[in-house]
């Protein structure tokens, strides 16, 4: 074989390589162009529409309206959220007995359809010691009553008997007089009077120290007040007014010989 017959045959078998190593390389191209084309057609079969996106959302809202519903429905009907059970606390002198009467809640009534502002009202109207009654749901089947009772101020004799009057001049029982509580000499006393307010206000307003010593309070008016001691002597207090700087005046005052010490005008105490 000559040398140009060599180089003839090498030049052909390297056209030859080149060719299969090309169809071999468009073959893995198409190959790999089908298997990108049936991934796209996969992963866009799988990918919902806008329409089912928002079917699927409407389907999961209906879905959680009707539990609750279904929920409301059951807690306002079912026999496991009723009242079973009532809590009472703050009574002291008012009985649980007279709370749980004055309810009017039937047992196994839905907890839910206890309405508790209107059965505080009623408490509070069927018990006139209560001062303020709060009444709450507490679930799975409890209702709890909180009272605060109204604590006597002073009282006055009435023809049934002695009436306790608290902080707020309300008149709310009739019963022996607590110890240490002033006696109340007025016209008309009791729950919306002018002068028993003034009086229980002023009351309010006396240092400890002179409050101990008060045995009765009379109360002219709103503006006319005077407190009778225990030793007798008398305080003529006036009205509400300037109650403080009267509070700061008459306990020096009182260390001074005399019967009656008038701090109605506090800029000018009078010792007789």
């Amino acid at each position: 074989m000559t040398p140009d017959s060599t180089k003839t045959t090498e030049r052909r078998a390297s056209r030859s390589g080149r060719t299969r190593r090309d169809e071999r390389a468009t073959v893995r191209r198409a190959r790999k162009s089908a298997r990108d084309e049936a991934t796209g057609v996969s992963n866009a079969a799988r990918r919902p529409s806008g329409r089912s996106v928002r079917l699927r959302t409407v389907l999961i809202g209906g879905i959680v309206v009707i539990a609750l519903l279904v929920a409301i429905v059951v807690a306002w009907t079912s026999p496991l959220l009723s009242v079973r059970s009532v809590e009472v606390t703050g009574n002291d002198v008012i009985t649980r007995e007279e709370v749980v009467s004055s309810l009017e809640i039937a047992d196994g009534t839905p907890l839910l359809q206890v309405d508790t502002a209107e059965v505080a009202q009623r408490v509070a109207s069927a018990l006139p010691r209560a001062a303020t009654v709060r009444v709450q749901r507490v679930y799975p089947s409890t209702v709890r009553v909180t009272i605060v009772e109204r604590i006597a101020v002073v009282y006055f004799d009435g023809q049934d008997g002695t009436h306790s009057i608290d902080a707020e001049g309300v008149d709310f029982a009739v019963e022996p007089p607590p110890l240490l509580t002033p006696r109340l000499v007025t016209g008309s006393p009791g729950t919306g009077d002018p002068a028993t307010a003034a009086a229980v206000e002023v009351v309010g307003l006396l240092p400890p120290e002179l409050a101990v010593q008060v045995q009765e309070v009379a109360a002219g008016s709103d503006s006319d007040i005077s407190l009778i001691l225990v030793d007798g002597r008398v305080v003529v207090w006036g009205g509400v007014d300037r109650s403080d700087r009267k509070a700061a005046v008459i306990l020096p005052l009182l260390t001074q010989p005399g019967q009656q010490f008038d701090v109605a005008s506090p800029d000018l105490p009078t010792v007789r």
